[in-house]
């Protein structure tokens, strides 16, 4: 029986970067995938469904500058859109596959093992793997669970994927819906808003059973979105709860009840179900295997490692951020756990996140809602775009920079969130900063490249330490600095 190093189950983004770390230690690694190379990560996820949002924006700002030049709107084929988006991925898989196979041939067929097949763990050591020509067994050192997670679906609505849909269904439509009701108003749910009021094609109704969507973000956050959403005719149903939703002639039928009491009743063509994901744990293990579980249904992870030493588990099989980035550095670190001993433990306080809305959503650490949870006193300030010369050259000067300290002397920093285009480009310093416990000074005297959108985190930062050169007890609609203690602001003043 051939034997290897640590066998890999799940050829996704946690378990691809676990494959590649393993070689670097050059050990002898088996990857097993069931279905394609780069998983949900590529195929229906997350590199599929901004690869939708990137078209949608295209299209939406092409629309708003065919509106200013007095020219009609070109029409836009969904199907050459989704031929679009199927490219994106297969060149992401065809890249995942040929450096595979590359590096198999670099060790010369000696370390990397992949199979196409369903593995089963039997024992702390031992995977049955299923194929087309049969079933064998696998005798291995360590084991890496990383099968990653699908949609979630509720038992009370009918979801064949073809009118009522979940993530995976989207790829899988010929036309745009002249109508879509949208049910979970969380990040993925107001992503596919975003993506198909962008195209001016759907009318996207959007169910929340609160007062406002993206319940975990700050009220300033949320206000910018929710406005651009219904500026794109999205209708928001607030503090409503489904009652039912079923297939009607083709079309979907669904009814709402409201915090008052009230009952209403929609048709539209299409659903999209929204609700989260849950892992891919299914018949994964036999009843001999103890591997324990959260209460949530998660697999219960000690740093990676599970309840059976020599089994692991990464990814969004474990009730961490369900991210691209962070299963993969969780692979990474597993790895590393077991050949090794990492430099450092793995941290999520500091990790980057974006949200693919109108405009784009970037944060890193806490934000204003999350520490006042914990009871935190911090400082706070936020500089609106119109302040940052990158975007008025952008003629674009929607959105905000929010950066979040310590209230003390060190002023440490506990998070930011920019909303706005290029949100993204500006996280990464405060990131580290994060990650090392810093204080902001170094921020302040960086040279930032002119004009970009990081220089309004430098002017954030600039007016905690009261030298700012826009002053914001002059532009008080444009910049806020003031301290939070137990849930009540104070102006800053310098």
């Amino acid at each position: 029986m051939e034997r290897y190093d640590v066998c890999i189950i799940g050829a996704g983004p946690s378990g691809y970067a676990a494959a590649m770390r393993a070689l670097d230690f050059k050990k002898k690694v088996v990857m097993i995938e069931r279905a394609r190379v780069g998983g949900a990560g590529i195929i229906n996820g997350a590199l599929s469904s901004k690869t939708w949002w990137e078209l949608s924006r295209d299209i939406s700002n092409l629309y708003k500058h065919m509106g200013r030049l007095n020219m009609p709107k070109p029409d836009v084929s969904f199907m050459e859109v989704r031929a679009e988006v199927e490219k994106a991925s297969e060149e992401r898989i065809s890249l995942l596959q040929n450096h595979m196979e590359a590096m198999d041939s670099k060790t010369g067929g000696q370390l990397l093992t992949y199979i196409e097949g369903n593995a089963q763990i039997i024992g702390p050591h031992e995977v049955k793997v299923t194929t087309r020509e049969g079933s064998h067994i696998l005798n291995t050192e360590n084991i890496i669970i990383a099968t990653g997670s699908k949609p979630r679906k509720l038992p009370h609505i009918p979801i064949d994927e073809k009118v009522i849909l979940t993530s995976d269904g989207i790829d899988k439509m010929d036309h745009f819906p002249a109508s879509m009701v949208i049910l979970g108003a969380g990040v993925i749910g107001c992503e596919f808003a975003t993506i198909f009021s962008n195209f001016g094609k759907t009318k996207v109704h959007l169910i929340d059973k609160g007062d406002r969507i993206l319940p975990f973000e700050d009220e300033d956050v949320v206000n910018v979105i929710e406005k651009n959403l219904e500026s794109k005719g999205v209708l928001i149903h607030r503090n409503s709860q489904l009652t039912y939703m079923k297939v009607t002639e083709g079309h979907v039928e669904y009814e709402l009840v409201y915090d008052d009491g009230h009952k209403e009743v929609f048709h539209v063509e299409k659903a999209l179900v929204s609700v989260g994901r849950e892992p891919n744990i299914q018949n994964l293990w036999t009843e001999n295997v103890n591997i324990e579980m959260s209460g949530y249904g998660y697999i219960k992870d000690y740093d990676t490692q599970t309840s059976i030493p020599s089994i692991y588990a990464v990814g969004d099989i474990t009730a961490d951020i369900a991210l691209v980035n962070v299963g993969e550095l969780e692979g990474r670190y597993a790895i590393e756990k077991m050949f090794s001993t990492p430099k450092r433990k793995l941290m999520y306080e500091n990790i980057s996140t974006i949200m693919f809305l109108n405009p784009e959503v970037a944060g890193v650490g806490l934000n204003e809602t999350t520490a006042r949870k914990q009871g935190l006193c911090y400082r706070v300030v936020s500089l609106d775009y119109s302040c940052i010369a990158r975007a008025t050259a952008m003629r674009n000067t929607q959105g905000f920079v929010k950066v979040l300290v310590t209230d003390d002397e060190e002023m440490k920093i506990l998070g930011m969130r920019v909303v706005g285009q290029h949100a993204s480009s500006a996280i990464q310093a405060v990131a580290l900063l994060i990650s090392m416990d810093k204080g902001i000074e170094e921020l302040a005297e960086l040279i930032h490249p002119h004009p970009s959108i990081t220089e309004g985190i430098q002017e954030c930062v600039r007016m905690l330490l009261g030298k700012s050169t826009l002053k914001p007890s002059i532009l008080r609609d444009h910049m806020v600095c003031r301290t939070c203690k137990e849930g009540v602001y104070e102006d800053l003043v310098f």
